[in-house]
């Protein structure tokens, strides 16, 4: 698996994934928050399903010298 998520998405999907996940338990308490795990699943991993499937990378590309 190539990584196609940059470092900035990547914390920022952590982050909205820990916010989404704590309304599993506090808030409205939906299962629905539990989708936060997906978020920081792909956030300390790097890769994204969806993004591969549609040929999409948010990583910078690194240039030759």
């Amino acid at each position: 698996m190539k990584k196609n998520v940059g470092t900035i998405e990547r914390v920022i999907r952590v982050v909205v994934g820990l916010f989404v996940l704590s309304l599993a338990f506090w808030g409205p308490e939906s299962v629905w928050g539990f989708l936060g795990l997906v978020l920081i699943a792909t956030g300390l991993i790097g890769y994204c399903p969806p993004y591969a499937l549609f040929g999409i990378s948010t990583c910078r590309r690194r240039q030759a010298a």
